[in-house]
């Protein structure tokens, strides 16, 4: 089944435009498989403290409250030092691939943890993406919500 994860920004746009290809949490997931990625309506203070993240987010447009972009998440794993330059220390390391930014985001609550879109979350988001592109993500049963 398809999840969105809400991610408060720049981290969104630095997974949507950038090399961002792993997630930082307190808590690990056994999801694998398709994600939306959501940008929250809050943006993190203390981001500026990432040096790479200023060269990404450098005249683009943060949007808020919005899912901006679709990948999967391949794996999981505890913090084993820097396994990139945007690992966090003492967190699990979600590992991205797939990111693909939509044409246009897609205003939408968020919530916390990963959560289920609605159908017609899902449906909107599927109209922009190709034929090869949803086909890479998920099947077709999950984009109609079934397991």
């Amino acid at each position: 089944m398809i999840r969105a994860l809400s991610v408060r920004q720049p981290w969104a746009a630095a997974i949507t435009y950038a090399d961002k290809r792993i997630e930082n949490r307190t808590w690990p997931t056994s999801h694998r498989g398709a994600v939306l990625i959501h940008s929250s309506q809050a943006i993190d203070r203390y981001a500026r403290q990432h040096p790479p993240l200023a060269s990404v987010v450098r005249g683009l447009q943060l949007d808020l409250g919005a899912v901006i972009a679709v990948a999967r998440i391949t794996g999981c794993h505890a913090d084993d030092g820097e396994c990139t330059p945007w690992s966090a220390t003492g967190h699990y390391h979600w590992a991205l691939d797939s990111v693909t930014a939509l044409p246009l985001p897609v205003p939408w609550k968020g919530r916390l943890q990963l959560w289920t879109p609605k159908a017609e979350l899902l449906e909107t988001v599927r109209m922009q993406l190709d034929d090869a592109t949803a086909a890479a993500l998920a099947d077709d049963r999950e984009w109609e919500g079934e397991e």
